[in-house]
């Protein structure tokens, strides 16, 4: 079993308003040492797979299809064996 997490952003040529409002609070917290913040997402998924490479695969294929909006958004895929708690 593997973990994959997904981290999907907006891609540098398009605008983000959340990450501007959110760098102009901090601004005003002050944090004005903080010049871009652009906001994006996670996404967690167990992939039950033989290898890291097939999971990798899966969870790549998935962003692609649904996870991520390829027009306006990048995404990288991190692999970690799953470990039972």
């Amino acid at each position: 079993m593997f973990k994959a997490e997904i981290t999907v952003t907006l891609r540098p040529s398009i605008l983000d308003p959340q990450g501007k409002a959110a760098q102009h609070a901090l601004g005003e917290l002050g944090f004005d040492s903080v010049r871009q913040v652009r906001i994006g997402k996670v996404i967690a998924l167990d992939i039950e797979a033989d290898t890291a490479d097939e999971a990798e695969r899966i969870a790549k294929d998935a962003a692609d299809k649904l996870l991520a909006n390829p027009v306006m958004e990048d995404f990288d895929v991190v692999i970690h064996e799953h470990t039972s708690a």
